[in-house]
């Protein structure tokens, strides 16, 4: 397990981080055997500037690949662990209820692998909403400048650890 605390890493569970590792091993061992029997026994059918299996399974390791460096750079980074410490102050690994422009929000803070299969509303810490909520205590109303140029205007309701 590798953990850091720098400004870039990712907050993850354990349970979060034990499923994406399995995956890496998953795509990096048995994935990629797979795609590259399929490529070859495309390529046995002849003509590949016709041929739509090869190009359908050169596509798949490509996009195999690209999951790989994804999972990689996401776990080497992580910072996995307990959840943050409930004391209403929004960070990553929280669950924010939020009054954004009106209306009521429920969503996760952090990053899209925490929240597995559920439907749960994950916005980064480092998205616009994100990094002008971080640091900032239920109760407090602020604003902030959405990419479209509007300003506005959040109450955080509250802020609790999330928990799978």
């Amino acid at each position: 397990m590798s953990t850091t605390n720098s400004a870039a890493a990712a907050w993850l569970t354990q349970e979060a981080f034990d499923r994406l590792k399995a995956e890496l091993d998953h795509l990096s061992g048995p994935g990629r055997a797979e795609i590259v029997q399929k490529i070859d026994a495309a390529r046995q059918e002849g003509d590949l500037k016709e041929n739509g299996g090869y190009h359908a399974a050169k596509e798949e390791q490509g996009k195999i690949e690209a999951r790989i460096r994804q999972l990689t750079v996401l776990l080497r980074d992580a910072h996995v662990g307990e959840a943050p410490a409930d004391d209403g102050i929004v960070e990553p690994g929280m669950i924010v209820v939020a009054r954004i422009a009106g209306d009521e929000e429920t969503f996760l803070l952090g990053s899209r692998e925490i929240a597995g299969d559920s439907d749960l509303d994950v916005f980064s810490e480092k998205s616009p909403l994100g990094s002008a909520i971080l640091g900032h205590k239920e109760g407090e109303t602020l604003s902030y400048t959405a990419p479209n140029g509007k300003d506005i205007t959040v109450e955080i309701l509250s802020a609790k650890p999330y928990a799978a």
